[in-house]
C-alpha cells in the first residue's frame, strides 16, 4: 500500500513522540542513578516493562508464535539493545551530563546511513545526506567550546559510542523482524530476553546494594517512567516507523533527542540554555526538515499523478 501524505505525517508524529520520550529518558535516568547503580536501573526498567507488555499481549489476545528460524534475530536484537546499548548509555551517564549524552546518541543517523548503504543497499537521497550533516553540525556546535575543547570525560564518551554502535546494529536486526511480527511482539521479547541477559549481572554486582538501601520516591517514579514511556511506547512507535519509512529516514529523527533533553533539562533540573544551544537546536531541526524533503516530494508527486488520472477518467 502506497504511503499518502496523511499517513506519512502520522508516522512523523509517531517518531517525534518516540524521540520525546527518549530525550526525557536521559533526565529520568539521571534522577534514578542518584540511588540505583546502572545495572540495577536497567534490570528493573526491563523487568517492569516486560511484565506490562507481556500482560497486554496475553490479555488482548495479540500474542504471536515466534518462528524457530527467527530466534537468532531476537537474541541478537536484545543483545544489541537493550543489553550493550543500555550498558553504554547508563554507565556513560555516570561520567557525562544528560545534554552531552543525548547529543552523542544523536550521532546514530550518521552511522546508520553508512550501514544501511553498505549492508542493506538502502538508497540515500542527497538531501537526506545533507540533512544528516547539518543536524550533526548543529550537535557539534552545541558541544564544542570556542577553543575547540570538549568538556566531557573520554571514558564516558567511549561508553556512549558503544551505545551508538549498538543502536545501529539494532536498527539492522529490526529490519529482519519488523515486517514479520507486530511491534508489540518484538518489543515484548526484546525486553524479556534483555532482562535475562542482565539478571546474572544484577545478582552478582547490585543485588546486595539494592537490599540494603531505601530509594527515594523520585527515583522509583523515574524507573516507572523509563519502563512505560522509554522502554515501551517509544520503542513500539519506533519499530512501526522503521518498517514504513526505512532505517535512515527514521534514525535521522534521533537528532531531536538532544533538543528535547536540553529543553526539558532546563525546566526539570535547571540546565542553562544559552544562545549557542539555541543555534545548535535550530540547525538540528533544520537538518531534519531538509532530510525529509525527498519523502514529501515523492508523496506529493504520487498524489498529483493520482489526481491527474482521476481527472482524465472523469
Amino acid at each position: 500500500m502506497q504511503t499518502t501524505s496523511k499517513s506519512l505525517a502520522r508516522y512523523y508524529i509517531f517518531i517525534t513522540i518516540s524521540m520525546l520520550f527518549w530525550g526525557m529518558s536521559f533526565i529520568w535516568s539521571t534522577i534514578a542513578l542518584e540511588y540505583f547503580k546502572p545495572i540495577a536501573l536497567i534490570f528493573f526498567r526491563l523487568v517492569l516493562s516486560s511484565v506490562i507488555l507481556y500482560s497486554y499481549i496475553r490479555i488482548s489476545g495479540s500474542a504471536e508464535k515466534i518462528h524457530k528460524e527467527d530466534g537468532k534475530w531476537f537474541f541478537l536484537l536484545a543483545l544489541a539493545e537493550p543489553f550493550f546499548y543500555f550498558l553504554g548509555e547508563n554507565f556513560g551517564l555516570l561520567y557525562v551530563s544528560p545534554a552531552i549524552t543525548s547529543a552523542i546518541i544523536a550521532t546514530i543517523p550518521l552511522f546508520s546511513a553508512i550501514v544501511a548503504f553498505i549492508l542493506l543497499r538502502e538508497k540515500i537521497e542527497k538531501l537526506t545526506i545533507a540533512g544528516i550533516f547539518i543536524s550533526f553540525s548543529g550537535i557539534i556546535f552545541m558541544l564544542v567550546n570556542r577553543d575547540l575543547s570538549l568538556n566531557a570525560s573520554l571514558k564516558g564518551v567511549l561508553l556512549l559510542f558503544l551505545a551508538v554502535f549498538s543502536a545501529v546494529a539494532y536498527s539492522f536486526f529490526i529490519r529482519k523482524l519488523a515486517n514479520k511480527y507486530k511491534a508489540v511482539t518484538i518489543l515484548t521479547w526484546q525486553n524479556i530476553i534483555g532482562s535475562l541477559y542482565f539478571l546474572p549481572l544484577f545478582l552478582i554486582f547490585d543485588l546486595k546494594d539494592v537490599l540494603s538501601s531505601t530509594p527515594s520516591t523520585g527515583s522509583v517514579l523515574a524507573i516507572v517512567q523509563l519502563s512505560i514511556f522509554a522502554s515501551g511506547v517509544a520503542f513500539l512507535l519506533f519499530i512501526v516507523v522503521v518498517a514504513k519509512i526505512g532505517m535512515v529516514k527514521a534514525n535521522i529523527f534521533t537528532n531531536l533527542i538532544p533538543v528535547f533533553t536540553g529543553v526539558f533539562s532546563y525546566f526539570i533540573i535547571g540546565e542553562i540554555i544559552n544562545l549557542q544551544k539555541v543555534v545548535g537546536i535550530l540547525m538540528v531541526v533544520g537538518g531534519i526538515v531538509i532530510s525529509q524533503m525527498p519523502a514529501f516530494v515523492q508523496v506529493y508527486q504520487r498524489n498529483r499523478q493520482k489526481r491527474e488520472l482521476e481527472r482524465r477518467k472523469n
